[in-house]
């Protein structure tokens, strides 16, 4: 056997033999893989934006985009290069193919095109092929084929779900995505309505997905489990507090999350991963069996590739017949929605430059149709102000339900969570009051918007921001968007309407409450007329 700095040649008798030069590059490049020097990485890869690097995770293209997925990737595991296959392309243009095994068992496949640029030879193009994984750790937590089987047949027949590590499932424990909470649980006894409702439709569970620590975050990142890969965008965050269930949708390995969404926990995922995502109207689906973050505006929700199977999800789970537990106390969620629509002003000041012009270019589509609805600009209201209350209540209840825990535990959060607890635990009694007083009129206000129309804009600021980017301003725009709809209780879908530089910003739409399972189907009407498939 070799080592990770002497990789051999593929013996083959009729085999151009490796230049020298190249040889030395291709094998100064091993050893900085292996000690992941960064800086060497870099200087390995022809500058420029023409250069590629993929692997099953997606295509990267471009010197930086590279270096910055290389920046949060960490190092290779421990590897043996045993073949080198080397092919000359033209004149100081070479194929490299590689084959690596794994100390820790498993092989890998690197492919490289390397090219003589100013006298050294640099990688114009890779492509890796990683030993197979029994799982993707930053998605699932436990998964299976199935995890749990659902009914033999049912609606649902056949679809898979990934549920978030926020329900309960008999026999297992919840995760809230921290490791010493997980440890510390107890086994459920029960498993909650919104998982048996699924079951019992015929869908079978695929796995527990992962969550942001608590549900207290909406960009997807985890210290303890790392950050589970965009579907969409290759080096962007997934969004959170549903990044394990909206990656593992986005990626294929489930039809369905099982989600929540206390501040745009579904909408956010939905629109960075191109996916269609519905929060439903706050206390129509029970929440027993969940654990909460801030009861006041915790909802659950679905999210799934294609309009056909939420549409599927949300007749089934929000009936009387498919529901053993849901109680439509609004009425029948079946009637038509409006064929109006209301672009809310204040929101689309947070939106950025391009992802405007996209949505503007929708809206001129949908005018140019044959079923043109109409628009009409309104105010929604001061949105620092419903950003500010609906923060200070949301952080009571946050500290309430964990704060105990969070005490006993010091250190046992990531450092983004943990500051966001302390902010929440300085919440006085008398602020909580004075902001839910704040809240009562704005939630009316939007109550009263949606009343004989419904309310259409950007779900988020813009596309996916990448794992590099400082998110602190993105975070604060996007929770000033998503804030109002859970402040009023009422029904959101964010749909994959848009495209802004390649990549999917969803469109949100809001509705009065118990509007659910309409809501659905006017997204799917609007997204047929804009040629977006609804469909699977």
């Amino acid at each position: 056997m070799t080592d990770a700095t002497s990789p051999v040649t593929a013996a083959r008798p009729d085999a151009d033999p490796i230049p020298v030069d190249l040889r030395a590059a291709f094998d100064a490049y091993e050893r900085a893989i292996v000690a992941n020097d960064l800086d060497a990485l870099d200087a390995f890869f022809a500058p420029g934006p023409d250069t590629l690097r993929g692997d099953n995770g997606g295509l990267l293209v471009g010197h930086d985009a590279i270096s910055g997925f290389r920046a949060l990737r960490g190092g290779v595991p421990a590897r043996e290069i045993t073949d080198v296959h080397y092919r000359p392309l033209g004149d100081d243009v070479a194929l490299l193919v590689s084959v690596s095994a794994f100390r820790s068992g498993g092989r890998g496949l690197q492919t490289q095109v390397w090219q003589r640029i100013d006298g050294r030879w640099l990688i114009t193009a890779a492509h890796v092929t990683p030993r197979t994984p029994a799982l993707d750790r930053t998605i699932w937590r436990s998964v299976g084929d199935p995890f749990l089987q659902g009914a033999w047949e049912g609606p649902l027949e056949g679809l898979t779900v990934a549920v978030k590590d926020l329900f309960a499932i008999a026999g297992f424990r919840i995760g809230a995505g921290n490791p010493t909470f997980l440890e510390e649980a107890r086994p459920e006894k029960a498993t909650a309505p919104a998982v048996a409702d699924l079951l019992r439709a015929g869908a079978s569970l695929r796995g527990i997905a992962r969550t942001d620590e608590f549900a207290y975050s909406i960009a997807g990142d985890n210290v303890h489990y790392g950050t589970p890969p965009n579907g969409a965008v290759v080096g962007a965050l997934p969004g959170g507090s549903s990044s394990g269930p909206a990656s593992a949708v986005a990626s294929g390995h489930a039809d369905i999350g099982l989600a929540t969404d206390t501040a745009g926990s579904i909408r956010v995922p939905a629109s960075y991963q191109g996916l269609w995502g519905l929060r439903t109207t706050h206390d129509l689906v029970p929440r027993q069996g969940m654990l909460p973050l801030a009861q006041s505006f915790d909802t659950i929700g679905w999210l799934t590739r294609d309009g056909d199977t939420l549409q599927r999800v949300a007749d089934w789970c929000l009936s009387y017949d498919g529901s053993a537990s849901t109680e439509n106390v609004y009425g029948a969620s079946g009637d038509e929605l409006p064929w109006r629509f209301l672009v809310p002003e204040e929101i689309l000041d947070c939106v950025e430059p391009e992802t405007r012009a996209a949505f503007s270019r929708l809206l001129a589509a949908l005018a140019a149709s044959d079923d043109p609805p109409p628009f009409r600009a309104v105010d929604s209201g001061d949105l620092d102000a419903t950003f500010t209350a609906f923060r200070t209540v949301q952080g009571a209840e946050a500290w309430r339900n964990n704060g105990e825990w969070l005490r006993a535990h010091p250190g046992a959060v990531g450092p983004a969570v943990a500051e966001r607890f302390r902010i929440a635990a300085q919440v006085t009694d008398a602020a909580e009051a004075a902001a839910r007083r704040d809240l009562e009129p704005i939630a009316a206000h939007l109550s009263e918007l949606v009343d004989g129309a419904v309310l259409i804009f950007p779900t988020v600021p813009g596309p996916a921001p990448l794992r590099t980017a400082d998110v602190d301003a993105v975070r604060t725009a996007t929770l000033r968007m998503t804030a109002p709809a859970a402040a009023a209780g009422l029904p959101a879908i964010s749909v994959p309407l848009l495209t802004v530089a390649g990549a999917p910003v969803g469109v949100c739409l809001v509705s009065r409450a118990g509007t659910d399972i309409a809501l659905v189907r006017l997204a799917r009407r609007l997204a047929a007329l804009v040629g977006v498939g609804a469909g699977r």
